[in-house]
């Protein structure tokens, strides 16, 4: 199969549906991945008490659709960073499902040394709509072909505010929580292999994007929203920088109401996840 170039053409690609399927065992393992751990999280790793599904296992089927998008397109996958992320749930996510995943990518940007590729995904069942995800993926060297520049990323509105934040929740990470969530179906030997980090010039191993988005979308289920997923309905946020094995995330919370904006920082107060936005089901 000829691989399609990075331009403006790529709008538009579509990704026909897709079977897939997940059990009460695929969103339990997820949830040790994120980082939840019984007693506090039972609800999520424990059949006996649903298991509830953390919102932003969305991402599992969603990263499928936007694999196969990706595989049509002529991109060197070491030089693809994943910029931003969205999860909407338009109701609570089954333990057991069988469902259809779509999508298609929905705008190219073109930034000079380098690309930005925006997909979005749709996961359905036998009731109807259940979530839609968004990504943004980064291309080094991707870029130069003459195309729009676009925006410069995440709404200014969803910067964090200039005062305190009303929440504050502190997760730490523990140094086998990346060798879990690769299980999940992420299984870039970049988060696992010393090896293969130290070839792309990284100190070591460090934790998927994905695996602190989860962590992040769960604190804020849990502390916004009461651990309520029929509350949940959305989050996103801006990836900034990485998280390594047995950091502490501090996911901090502004209430502004109809929202919430987000932020999470590690011990050592770099900022991981910026622009950051959560809401709940009216």
């Amino acid at each position: 199969m000829t691989k399609l170039p990075i331009n403006g053409d790529l709008v538009g690609l579509s990704v026909e549906p897709i079977a897939h399927s997940w059990t009460e065992r695929d969103t339990m393992l997820y949830a040790l991945g994120i980082g939840c751990r019984p007693p506090e999280d039972l609800d999520f790793v424990y059949e006996g008490r649903g298991p509830k599904v953390v919102p932003t296992f969305a991402v599992i089927p969603g990263l499928r659709a936007m694999g196969h998008a990706m595989q049509r397109i002529d991109i060197n996958l070491a030089a693809l960073l994943h910029g931003e992320q969205s999860v909407v749930t338009h109701r609570p996510l089954p333990p057991n499902a069988d469902i259809t995943v779509d999508g298609e990518i929905v705008a190219v940007w073109d930034k000079g040394k380098a690309a930005v590729i925006e997909f979005e995904g749709r996961g359905s069942d036998a009731d109807g709509p259940l979530f839609t995800v968004g990504a943004s993926l980064f291309v080094l060297g991707g870029g130069g072909w003459g195309g729009e520049r676009g925006p410069s990323g995440s709404s200014a509105t969803n910067a964090a505010p200039e005062r305190d934040p009303d929440i504050v929740v502190e997760r730490e990470t523990r140094p086998e929580q990346a060798a879990i969530y690769r299980l999940s179906g992420d299984m870039n030997p970049m988060h696992i292999d010393p090896e293969f980090a130290a070839k792309a010039g990284f100190p070591g191993t460090f934790n998927h994007g994905l695996c602190t988005f989860g962590t992040i979308g769960h604190s804020v289920l849990g502390a916004w929203c009461g651990g309520d997923v029929d509350s949940f309905e959305s989050i996103e946020g801006r990836f900034a920088d990485q998280v390594w094995p047995s950091d502490t995330i501090l996911t901090k919370i502004w209430d502004e109401g109809d929202h919430a904006i987000v932020e999470a920082r590690t011990q050592r107060d770099n900022v991981v996840v910026s622009n950051g936005r959560a809401t709940k089901r009216s």
